[in-house]
This record gives C-alpha cells, structure tokens and sequence, in this order.
C-alpha cells in the first residue's frame, strides 16, 4: 500500500498553515485563498533514536570600540535617484526586492540599472521568467541599453540559475519575478507561499555566500502589498515600491526597508521615450502656479514634507464648492481621506470655518501621496483659502501638524524645511511656535527676518488665520 503523502493548507495572502481547508483564512480574513500544498521532505536533522547530527560552535565577535570594522564600498549605478534611495549606492551581497504595479515601469529601471553597471565592467546575468530574451533585447534596443556584459536567460529553475551562477560568475543578478521562479524540492506550483519562500531563501545564501548583489522583481496583490508569504519582506535587506499614477509622467521610487541606509527615502523619475529620467530636483516640477507668472488661483497652497532625509516641497490643491445634494461629498488624492474629515471638523469648531454644506475636493499636486502629518497645515490653509475665495498673497509654504483642539503642534527637521523653501525662492514659511522656539532659542512668536532669506512666522493656532497676513 502506498505511503499517503502529507499535505498541509496554506494562506496565499498571508502565509499562514491550517490543518484543513477553509473558504475564509481566519488569520488574515480574506477569501479563496487557502490553497492545498505538499509539505515539504524533512532535512536532515535530529532523528529520534539517535545522536544526530553534531555542529561545530560558531565563531563570534565582540562588539568593542577597538573591534576591526568590515570595510564596505558601495557601488554607484550611474543613477542619482536610485543610488539615493539605496543609501548611497548597491552594497556587495545585497538582497533587493523591487515591487511595484504591473506596468509601472520595474524591468525598465532594471534594465536601466543593470546597463550602467555594465559599462562600468560588470559583467550581469539577467534571469527572466516572464519575458522571453527577445523582448528583452527589443527593450534594450528602444532604449539604447545594449552592451555585451548584460547576459540574458530564460530561467526559472533556481537550482539551474545557481548553476549558471558558478558557471559564468557575474557581478549581478536579476531574477524576474521571483513569483516565476521554482525549486524541484517543493511539489508545488511556482507563485505558491512555499516555493517565493525556498527559492528566496536559496538565492539568499549565494548572494551572502558570494557577495553577489541579487535584485528580486516581486509582484503585488489588488490591494498593493508584495504578494507571497510576508517572510521574504523579512529576508531581503531593502524593500523599494515603484509607485505612480497611470496618467502621471513621473515615477516615485520608495524604500520601505533598508539595511544599509533610512526608510522612507524616495527618488523621482520621469518616464519618457527612452526610459525613466531622474529628477534631481523635483520640488520645481510640482510648484506649477507657485512658479508661474500673474495672479494664483484660491484654493493653492504648498508645504516642504520630508521623505526619508530630503525635504520635498509639494503643492495642495483644494475646492470648495456648494452641494448640489444632500449630502455634501469628500473627494480626496494623495491624502488620507480620515485625516482630512478630521481637518474639516476642526476648522469648523475652533476657526469657525463652516464647510458641512459644501463639497471639498482635495488632492496633492503630481500624483504624489503624503502621509506625514505636518502637511496639515498646508491642507488647511488650502480648503479656508478656496472657502473664502481668498488667494494666498505671496509664496508662502506651510508646515505643521493640527490637533484637535486647533493648535498647530511640532514639527522635525525644521532648519532642513526652512533651507529647502529658501533655496526655492519662497518668502515666508509658516512653521508650529513651539518649533520657532526650539530652533532659534526665542521664547517669542512672530517673525524671525532675514533668516536664510526667508521669513519664518511661528503660529500657535488655526483660529488666528485671518491675523497672519497669508491672504
């Protein structure tokens, strides 16, 4: 009689192992998606009725002030905005996980990437599961990306791309998607949770083995979350979105995750008929009405956030305009919708700002998405300004976080946002008192001239809109 091979259930959303099958995952609630899987064979290991197996110790290190460190050189990939999120550059044996919408533009910066790494003598192995190795060569060909140190495979064995690994010894490998990829080990299909995570954890130990710097593609679900169990987020050393709008010209490129350099770092890039076009500069590119000549419209205003360490000056725009039903509507972009219904209520109770009649419209000029609170104020000062019919008088930015009671509440990074706003030409900038105070030492309010050729206005509160000379 034949051995019943052992099976288990697993989650595909979140990676989660059930005993049976279940319509609904009661870890991560959400339908049809528990699938069946053949358990994997054990390792080799403990065995019981035995000594098993016996390890040598490890060899450790003390964490001293006079320890040797490692000497790690980044290499630069010839593009500023991705050398930038990356802190810096690529890191020898970095495991790189690049996700992103279908379409966004992933293998074209790969390609990108990898084109300028060969043209500094770097030989790469390009491994595609989903694109055949000519529509990888007319790629390369529109963008001008052809070089003989780029080697393409059509690939999805893991075992055989270790092969190929140790066959030719590049300096650089891509696997496209790591969904595609397989191990014939696990008797499941590619994409599954136990096959993203062998096949990671198999390309891991060579990157780490090897130095070999090893860039992931890894596809995202409906919602925009990295598909595959959670645990390759966990195993790889940086995690970078690729995100923009459909009908937007730029590409925002997100760590979410580095080792080797801050979260939240993000990079521009402009896509045109050769590729993605790094904006080193890209506060100029969404000031359109601040850095057009003749009167600015109402309901504009701009705050400097900060995205990892760069400050970013970015425009918000906002309407408000009569209902015509009766319920007015809350239309909102690039903002959190919940955070804006809070900054309505508050207008409406501390600056006697009535907007429950009226439909708001608010959203961040070129596709961008804010999530730091200290562009409160800048939304603010938008809506009262399109409420009132009211244009802001100057270039004047705004930054600060609102609370409930109406008072403009502490901000980081001020000197770095005072600095950005100067360098591009704003006169004013209207930050929290309690930062004025911290970072020029004043126990005063008001103006502080002529610092960094710009006027800096410590406000206390919302209610004093109409005393701060913003219109």
């Amino acid at each position: 009689m034949a051995k019943k091979q052992n099976t288990r259930f697993v989650c595909s959303n979140c990676g989660a192992a059930h005993l049976k099958w279940q319509g609904k995952c009661p870890d991560c609630n959400s339908w049809g998606s528990v699938n069946e899987e053949a358990m994997p064979a054990p390792s080799l290991g403990f065995r019981k009725g035995s000594e098993g197996l016996k390890a040598s110790s490890s060899k450790v290190i003390s964490l001293d002030a006079d320890c040797e460190l490692p000497d790690v050189s980044r290499f630069s990939l010839g593009i500023s905005e991705l050398d930038r999120v990356l802190g810096g550059g690529l890191v020898p044996g970095a495991f790189v996980l690049l996700s992103g919408d279908p379409g966004i533009g992933k293998s074209t910066l790969l390609l990108q990437a990898v084109y300028e790494a060969a043209k500094k003598g770097q030989k790469v192995l390009y491994c595609s599961g989903e694109e055949s190795a000519s529509q990888i060569l007319l790629r390369a060909k529109r963008l001008g990306h052809l070089h003989p140190n780029i080697y393409v495979a059509n690939e999805t064995n893991v075992d055989a791309i270790n092969a190929t690994i140790k066959e030719y010894a590049p300096d650089m490998l891509v696997v496209d998607s790591i969904q595609t990829v397989f191990t014939p080990d696990i008797p499941s299909a590619p994409g599954s949770v136990t096959q993203v995570r062998e096949c990671a954890a198999k390309l891991l130990d060579v990157a780490k083995s090897t130095n070999l710097p090893v860039w992931l593609v890894g596809h995202v679900t409906k919602d925009g979350n990295i598909a595959g169990p959670r645990v390759l987020e966990h195993l790889v050393d940086c995690v970078l979105y690729l995100e923009g709008e459909p009908n937007s010209g730029y590409r925002i490129l997100r760590a979410v995750k580095n080792r080797f350099g801050s979260t939240g770092e993000i990079g521009v890039f402009e896509m045109s008929g050769d590729g993605l076009r790094a904006v080193p500069d890209p506060g100029i590119q969404f000031l359109e009405h601040f850095n057009a000549q003749g009167p600015r419209p109402s309901g504009i205003s701009t705050t400097v956030t900060m995205e990892g360490t760069r400050p970013l000056l970015v425009e918000i725009q906002s309407l408000v305009t009569k209902t015509a039903f009766g319920n007015p509507r809350r239309v909102v972009t690039g903002l959190d919708n919940n955070r804006v219904a809070i900054l309505l209520a508050v207008m409406e109770k501390r600056a006697g700002l009535y907007v429950s009649l009226n439909d708001v419209y608010a959203t961040v000029a070129g596709g961008l998405k804010i999530v730091e609170p200290s562009a409160d104020f800048a939304v603010v000062v938008a809506i009262a300004s399109s409420l009132l019919d009211r244009p802001i008088a100057g270039r004047y930015t705004f930054v600060g976080e609102i609370g409930l009671s109406g008072e403009v509440r502490g901000c980081a990074h001020v000197g770095a946002r005072i600095s950005e706003a100067a360098k591009m030409g704003f006169e004013r900038i209207y930050i929290p008192e309690a930062s004025l105070k911290r970072e020029f030492n004043s126990d005063r309010s008001g103006k502080v001239t002529e610092t960094k050729g710009i006027e800096v206005i410590g406000v206390r509160s919302i209610a004093s809109l109409d005393r701060l000379g913003i219109w």
